[in-house]
């Protein structure tokens, strides 16, 4: 009898070993949008993840809402968001905060939703509209107000943007509520958010949408048009994780965070550009900057 309870107590010692075991090797999916600067962050996150043995792996060059959607539902655990875009896009949130509210209000909004928002970097990545510099004394604009003024004054600029900055609640349509104007639609050029940049360093258009943390505004001398009222919200860079999996793998915090803190617009704006004007790859920018900053 007493064997035979032995027996039984090291099956069920076995059997919480291999659950305990299995538990902690569960993956880690690790998700991203489809632009240069979110593949970098998935990157140098996957490649952090790794370093600490946790088994992780990649589904990037998502769209905003598929992204986000997937997070909520399981299928992606970690990716790195913006606080704007958390605000207006995904809780509805239309009304005017500072930066430091815009961080406190979606954190507690989708700590509902068991989604936990890690320290905010210093990065930026606001939408802007950007103009050549040459043109810019041709044109007479500087700000997004004289923008609005030229749109009214019926002269002819094109305008690029991508699909989601042309249907988003907090793009094109707003912002010209905001400024009171209106784009006519035969200037309005749907395009990938790559090919923006391009279409107007080429001449193909006056005017592009940008992402301010771009490392291409300063290498092909593009000028930012100055949002003198305050239209985009604060578009902070944050890493945003499952509770459960954060529960899982405490560590991550303090790993993400250190990441974080290492972030600003320079930063990103020289990653983007190592990349992007560079032609180095993902891999090795991510890799390069961990190690520079002792965090690999």
């Amino acid at each position: 009898m007493i064997n035979k309870f032995i027996n039984q107590a090291a099956i069920l010692i076995l059997t919480g070993a291999m659950a305990t075991s299995a538990l902690a090797a569960e993956v880690v999916t690790v998700g991203g949008k489809f632009f240069t600067e979110q593949f970098i962050l998935s990157e140098m996150t996957t490649q952090l993840l790794k370093a600490q043995d946790i088994p992780v792996e990649q589904k990037t060059g998502m769209g905003s809402s598929l992204v986000r959607k997937a997070q909520e539902n399981g299928e992606i655990d970690l990716y790195w968001e913006y606080t704007g875009t958390a605000l207006v896009v995904y809780n509805k949130v239309t009304e005017p905060l500072s930066p430091e509210e815009t961080y406190n209000r979606v954190k507690a909004l989708d700590a509902e939703k068991g989604l936990v928002w890690l320290k905010a970097s210093n990065a930026n990545n606001t939408f802007a509209l950007a103009v050549r510099k040459q043109d810019e004394a041709d044109n007479g604009l500087h700000t997004l107000s004289d923008l609005a003024h030229a749109y009214r004054d019926k002269k002819e600029l094109t305008l690029a943007g991508t699909a989601e900055f042309i249907g988003r609640a907090d793009g094109i349509k707003s912002l010209q509520k905001a400024y009171d104007f209106r784009v006519p639609r035969s200037q309005l050029k749907s395009m990938d958010s790559g090919l923006t940049y391009n279409a107007l360093k080429d001449g193909l258009v006056d005017i592009a949408l940008v992402f301010a943390t771009d490392g291409r505004i300063a290498a092909f001398d593009f000028e930012i048009l100055k949002d003198d009222k305050q239209f985009f919200p604060n578009y902070a860079i944050v890493p945003v994780i499952r509770k459960e999996v954060l529960e899982q793998y405490p560590a991550l915090e303090t790993a993400l965070n250190e990441l974080s803190a290492k972030l600003d617009d320079a930063t990103m704006q020289s990653l983007n550009a190592s990349v992007d004007i560079d032609k180095k790859s993902v891999q090795t920018v991510a890799a390069e900057f961990l190690k520079a900053n002792n965090l690999l």
